[in-house]
């Protein structure tokens, strides 16, 4: 398991290493959240897909690829126009290769998936930068929604992982980080990250939060957030009293550490895993964000796509996309469960990447 790194903080490695110990080998449940936030649609702030017109099809087009291998919403594979492809083909490779099953939730995504799913009936976010993400009951229906559905969910599985797709999640986890008082950058899907344009759009919304509101956890997720940090908190606060759970992703989890812990949920059964890109990114600090909230260790992995056969693949290793749709996690999962190692892992994705560019 020497692939799998344990982020080196004071007790992180002695939990870390006790988590692995007690997932090794067992049994894995990948679930997909998919979410939306109109905060998206703001010009410059997310690279997911291809044409902004496409952008609410983003969560349901990676659901659709994880379950088939091929998108039905749209009849293309979620892909930049220059060949960068959806993180969802690294975690597709990762679950085929240990047969870990998923399953997929509709927690506030505009547009539907075209494959059997969990309907929450969730309705997407709003632009925070225009007006609140949500309503505040909507923000008790998410949580309430993400309790009943991680509780059965965690009886299932050893472990469940958490991933998630919602385009620009990361400006909204950015705002309601700042409001529970957290002064970090967060990461971008893009090699330059546009926190100007992050920090523009979260003060505009941090405007609506006057005392006593600021205070107030509900109210700052329904002024400031989107669907899926709430929905997920209750997955997290329910699964883990009864396993161990995989926070699969970097900034918009670590917001749902930070949430979990206003609220409460179990830490040493919880870990939050994710690539080497999130990592090493000089733009933001993913482990100083999780373990100013959290006691949870962070557990990550470089996948080696810098030596992919495919420059689309070597692109997530010079700061394009670096994670997304559970990549890490799920990666992490397949190593876990069957000890398979990256390089045999790096084997399986470019063999994706080469089936889905010769069916284009």
């Amino acid at each position: 398991m020497s692939d799998i790194k344990i982020y080196n903080a004071p007790r992180s490695q002695i939990r870390g290493q006790k988590f692995i110990d007690a997932v090794k080998g067992k049994d894995f449940l990948f679930s997909l959240v998919t979410s939306y936030t109109e905060t998206c649609e703001t010009p410059g702030i997310t690279a997911a897909g291809a044409d902004p017109d496409f952008l609410k099809f983003t969560p349901p087009a990676d659901a659709e690829f994880l379950h088939y291998g091929f998108c039905k919403s749209i009849d293309v594979i979620p892909m930049t126009p220059d060949g960068k492809p959806t993180p969802a083909l690294l975690t597709r490779a990762a679950l085929e290769s240990a047969d870990i099953p998923h399953v997929v939730i509709n927690a506030g995504s505009k547009i539907a998936p075209k494959l059997p799913y969990i309907e929450t009936g969730l309705v997407p976010g709003k632009n925070i930068a225009l007006e609140p993400g949500l309503e505040e009951s909507a923000v008790h229906q998410a949580i309430d929604y993400g309790e009943k559905i991680g509780k059965m969910l965690a009886r299932s599985t050893d472990c469940l992982i958490i991933g998630e797709s919602i385009p620009g999640g990361t400006t909204t986890a950015l705002a309601v980080l700042n409001s529970l008082g957290f002064r970090f950058n967060v990461s971008s899907s893009m090699p330059n990250n546009p926190k100007n344009l992050k920090d523009e759009i979260v003060a505009k919304a941090r405007k609506r939060l006057e005392l006593p509101d600021s205070k107030d956890l509900h109210k700052i997720l329904a002024n400031v957030g989107d669907p899926m940090i709430p929905f997920v908190f209750g997955m997290l606060s329910s699964a883990s009293e009864s396993t161990k759970v995989i926070l699969a992703g970097g900034t918009q989890m670590s917001a749902v550490l930070a949430v979990a812990r206003r609220l409460g949920y179990l830490q040493h059964n919880t870990a939050l895993a994710t690539t080497s890109y999130i990592i090493d990114d000089k733009s933001t600090s993913l482990p100083e964000l999780v373990f100013s909230s959290s006691d949870s260790p962070i557990l990550y992995i470089n996948p080696k796509l810098e030596d992919s056969k495919f420059s689309g693949l070597r692109a997530y290793s010079e700061g394009f996309v670096k994670e997304g749709v559970g990549a890490g996690g799920s990666m992490i999962a397949s190593m876990l469960k069957t000890g398979i190692d990256s390089q045999r892992l790096l084997e399986l994705i470019d063999k994706e990447y080469e089936r889905i560019s010769s069916s284009k």
